[in-house]
């Protein structure tokens, strides 16, 4: 499955667009900062075990 191999690239791709259109558009709610927290770290892992 391709799918498998670039899920930490495509986790990655989602949060940098999320991220600067929360910056682009003044976005916010209460647990934004959590959500990205963990995008982030699910992405880093993924990468660094090379899935």
């Amino acid at each position: 499955m391709k799918l498998k191999k670039g899920l930490g690239l495509v986790l990655l791709g989602i949060w940098l667009i999320v991220t600067g259109l929360i910056q682009l558009l003044n976005f916010s709610f209460s647990g934004l900062g959590t959500i990205m927290a963990i995008l982030a770290i699910a992405a880093g892992a993924l990468i660094l075990f090379g899935r």
